[in-house]
């Protein structure tokens, strides 16, 4: 049996879902967009952290620990995102598309899959972050926390999708 045929890079759009994509700092309201953008209808949310917690729960301590299960997770996931895009079901990816590696990840999937995107970039700025990390930590709903010196040490990874990156960005403030 042969593989499924999957089109070229330079391929053109056959497919009408979208991937959704989100690049911001740690607090500047990712998953709070996305689950907005994941209300629209043919359309499903996959969220990182649900994913890591779920998979990898008293794993993750350090940031080399984050990289290391999440790259198996963009791993493992990779398929199945293109599969729900090429048939037509738009995915909002609640996972950081904060570096130049994973954006080019990301560009696969929706290339691959013959789909449209959109980076929907979060420019919020630090402190505000900080603040909105410290209220989720206190709050205790989401599967990590995060301190002022953890977020300094992830922001140093954070780089802007740069015009040459050729992204269709959507900027939020």
């Amino acid at each position: 049996m042969n593989p499924p045929q999957v089109p070229p890079p330079s391929a053109p759009l056959t497919s009408a879902a979208t991937l959704h994509l989100v690049c911001g700092k740690i607090g500047s309201g990712k998953s709070t967009l996305t689950q907005r953008l994941a209300s629209a209808p043919n359309t499903v949310r996959i969220s990182e952290d649900d994913w890591l917690s779920r998979l990898y729960p008293n794993d993750i301590h350090v940031l080399a620990d984050y990289v290391r299960y999440a790259g198996r997770l963009r791993d493992a996931m990779s398929g199945h995102i293109e599969s729900l895009l090429r048939n037509g079901v738009s995915v909002v990816l609640d996972f950081p598309a904060n570096t130049v590696a994973t954006r080019a990840w990301a560009r696969g999937l929706y290339e691959r899959a013959g789909a449209a995107h959109a980076l929907h970039l979060l420019d919020v700025p630090d402190e505000v972050c900080k603040a909105r990390l410290r209220a989720r930590n206190a709050a205790g709903d989401h599967p990590f926390e995060t301190s002022d010196a953890e977020f300094e040490q992830i922001s140093r990874h954070f780089v802007p999708p740069t015009a040459d990156e050729g992204f269709n960005v959507i900027r939020h403030g």
